[in-house]
């Protein structure tokens, strides 16, 4: 009985001291992107789920890396902070208006940012206050909108869904429609990026006409198990097919960052957070 007990403090100890590693640093996963109806070549930042989290002050390590890349843009999906009544978004907005100053930059709403919109009487000016700040940046923020970059022959589109998409233990059906409209119809003759907070939706996305996808949300399942991959998902799914990574579905790609903070469970254990690189590229 000592030697179980011993076992386990052992094994208990090990997996906190990952937990506590992860939870502290990122990586770098680094994705290619090809497609002949790109005008040029561009080299992008993925951003997502960073719930107000700092790597070291003012997030300067995250900077530092971010620099050295030297991205054409930063495309954000969301929940860079967290949906918490009277919670802080210093640093979540002091990290956006430093790339604004340097890059340009594209944000989609995760679910934490439309939940604080919807609920100004739970949570005050929170939202307010920080999309404010987003515009006097300059930040794009793609609220169910689109903008054009002619120069690349792209379209970037930022969605934000009803909250009944990330209901826990079941899955909502979402139609084509839906997105439509929202979004309007994607122009087959331009490459249509769509910043999209939940991949739980690749499939309706690359029907509505998405030749990428940016998503987030899952934070890689919190723990990541050899050959398993990521162990649950926020609505509660056991080893979800969709936990962080590149996937492919008729021609189109996801790229599913797996993000970079934590929330509520404050667990990561071999799930490292994530800078995300895509090479864009023509061919």
């Amino acid at each position: 009985m000592i030697l179980l007990i011993s076992v386990i403090a052992v094994f208990a100890v090990f997996f906190l001291m990952i937990m506590v590693a992860d939870c502290n640093r990122f990586v770098i996963r680094n994705y290619r992107c090809k497609s002949k109806a790109l005008k040029k070549d561009g080299t992008i930042i993925l951003l997502s789920d960073l719930h107000n989290k700092s790597f070291g002050k003012n997030n300067e390590k995250l900077l530092t890396e971010i620099e050295r890349i030297q991205p054409d843009m930063i495309w954000i999906a969301g929940d860079m902070y967290t949906s918490v009544k009277g919670g802080d978004t210093s640093a979540a907005k002091a990290l956006v208006c430093t790339l604004a100053a340097r890059y340009p930059v594209y944000y989609g709403n995760g679910n934490h940012e439309h939940k604080t919109r919807l609920y100004p009487e739970y949570f005050g000016a929170m939202y307010q206050e920080y999309a404010d700040v987003l515009k006097t940046a300059g930040i794009r923020h793609l609220v169910n909108e689109k903008i054009s970059l002619p120069s690349f022959n792209m379209d970037i589109y930022g969605i934000e869904i009803e909250r009944e998409y990330y209901g826990k233990f079941k899955s909502v059906k979402m139609d084509v429609s839906y997105l439509e409209a929202l979004l309007g119809k994607a122009d087959p003759s331009r490459f249509s990026v769509l910043i999209a907070h939940n991949p739980d939706y690749f499939e309706t996305y690359v029907k509505w006409g998405a030749n990428l996808v940016v998503s987030g949300h899952v934070h890689g399942g919190l723990m990541r198990l050899p050959y398993l991959g990521g162990v649950i998902s926020p609505a509660f799914k056991l080893f979800p097919v969709y936990d962080g990574g590149e996937f492919e579905k008729d021609g189109a790609v996801m790229i599913l960052s797996r993000g970079l903070g934590t929330h509520t469970l404050p667990i990561r254990i071999f799930n490292p957070g994530e800078l995300v690189v895509i090479r864009m590229t023509q061919s």
